[in-house]
């Protein structure tokens, strides 16, 4: 039989029935579609994290008071009581080769009240100039903190968030807002960053680190040091170096302080992911197994119903490879357009789902192939045993079948 044949009785075949042709191939369009959308919202969560992470700062390494032990995280492990890092060690960390910016924070929550009457339960962060280099931070208006105002200056800049809650649509510039009853003038407005990592910047308030250190916490302590690296292929060796050197300063035997870089963060983050996204995946996957029981289960009872047929084309001279690969191409083409049809609906679900807002999903072309895969291993593997059997039967007795 030429390619031509096979095609023309294999849309013969599939279209005699169209009703069971149609519903066998539902289950094909369910599961593929399934995985894309599943494996879209996976990648897609994967990529809003990553891109969260970044927005934190370029080549960032975070220095936290407090030592991680293996096995517990760094709440777990007394950061929050901790006070092992002081404004000296700054100085330390400036004096690395390839360290390009350090930003010292400080931060504490506290109620805040406006000159409005609004008020906000917030974080405040106390810093230097640099850190809104660290952060990757935009005015909307205003400045930023200044060297100058490091001098227990009153001064505050707000996230869009906090003033957005404080003030509403007044312009804030030049107002006041008193936090632990002290009063603040506001001298700048950050731009809307949204969610960077685990904080929230635009909900959040900041003000030179000598005045919340003396003059709203009264500590001499630090809460974080973030430590902006030149170039990323040496952030390993400038973890290594500090580490050495503030160990040296503490004088200690063991860091009493972790130092945490980004790429820790993400590998952590991309493997809870990863493993997400294969569970959606292994999920949706078994309504592609039942969608090949369904394909075999066709075309079980098609070999039934065809079986004269069967025997009259051995009796004019059809081989017994004709056969199987007759009916073994109806089983594949039926997954084929399962396959089409569940591309086009994963990609709609998952257009649709970034279009609602739920989640900025990322279809991959591998994804897609995969689907395309994983759609013609199962025609052939479901479609095998009914080609198989098909080919088998005895002309004769097919012949003689009622």
């Amino acid at each position: 039989m030429t390619t031509k044949d096979i095609l023309e009785e294999t849309y013969t075949a599939l279209s005699a029935n169209k009703v069971r042709s149609v519903l066998t191939v539902l289950g094909i369009v369910i599961g593929i579609s399934s995985v894309i959308a599943m494996v879209s919202i996976g990648q897609g969560a994967q990529n809003a994290i990553q891109t969260s992470i970044e927005g934190l700062g370029s080549n960032l390494l975070t220095i936290y008071p407090g030592a991680v032990q293996p096995g517990r995280g760094i709440v777990s492990s007394g950061r929050g009581a901790a006070q092992s890092l002081k404004n000296e060690d700054v100085d330390v960390l400036k004096s690395i080769e390839g360290v390009s910016v350090v930003a010292p924070e400080l931060d504490r929550r506290f109620q805040i009240v406006s000159s409005t009457g609004n008020n906000t339960n917030s974080t405040v962060i106390g810093t230097l100039p640099e850190y809104a280099v660290v952060r990757n931070l935009n005015l909307a208006e205003g400045s930023f903190i200044t060297p100058g105002q490091n001098n227990f200056n009153k001064v505050a800049i707000l996230g869009q968030t906090a003033a957005t809650d404080l003030f509403g649509d007044t312009d804030p510039m030049g107002k006041t807002v008193k936090i632990n009853n002290v009063i603040f003038r506001v001298v700048g407005v950050l731009q809307a960053k949204g969610g960077s990592g685990f904080a929230n910047l635009d909900d959040m308030i900041f003000v030179p680190l000598s005045t919340m250190q003396k003059v709203l916490a009264g500590v001499d302590y630090l809460s974080s040091v973030a430590v902006s690296v030149a170039d990323k292929d040496q952030m390993a060796t400038i973890k290594d170096e500090a580490t050495n050197l503030l160990i040296t300063k503490h004088r200690v035997s063991e860091a009493d302080f972790s130092i945490i870089s980004q790429a820790d963060i993400l590998g952590t983050l991309n493997q809870v992911t990863g493993a997400f996204t294969m569970f959606l995946a292994a999920v949706a996957s078994i309504s592609l197994i039942v969608g090949g029981i369904g394909i075999m289960n066709m075309m079980l009872t098609t070999v039934t119903e065809r079986t004269r047929e069967i025997g009259l084309r051995k009796a004019i001279g059809a081989k017994r490879k004709d056969i199987n690969t007759q009916f073994l191409i109806e089983a594949v083409m039926l997954t084929f357009i399962g396959g089409v049809i569940g591309v086009i609906l994963g990609w709609a679900v998952s257009f649709t789902i970034t279009k609602l807002g739920i989640v900025e999903t990322s279809i991959s072309l591998s994804s897609v192939l995969l689907a395309f895969g994983v759609s013609a291993a199962i025609g052939i593997i479901f479609g095998y045993y009914p080609a198989r059997r098909a080919a088998g039967l005895n002309p004769i007795e097919a012949l003689r079948y009622e």
